[in-house]
C-alpha cells in the first residue's frame, strides 16, 4: 500500500512531505477495516508526529 502511494507520486520536495504522504496511506488503509498488527507500530509513531490531525 505505501509502494503504491510513493510509486504513483514519483519524488518529494521534503522529507515531511513523503512523511505525510505515508501517513494518510496507513490511514486510509486503516479506514477499510483491514487492520494489521504490523501497522500499529507505525500508527501510534504517526500519532506522536502529527497529534494534532491523528483521532486515535
Amino acid at each position: 500500500m505505501i509502494r503504491k502511494s510513493i510509486k504513483t507520486r514519483g519524488s518529494f520536495p521534503t522529507e515531511d512531505a513523503a512523511t505525510k504522504l505515508i501517513y494518510l496511506a496507513i490511514r486510509n488503509f486503516e479506514e477499510g477495516d483491514r487492520n494489521v498488527r504490523k501497522w500499529f507500530a507505525a500508527r501510534n509513531h504517526f500519532a506522536i508526529m502529527f497529534e494534532d490531525r491523528f483521532n486515535a
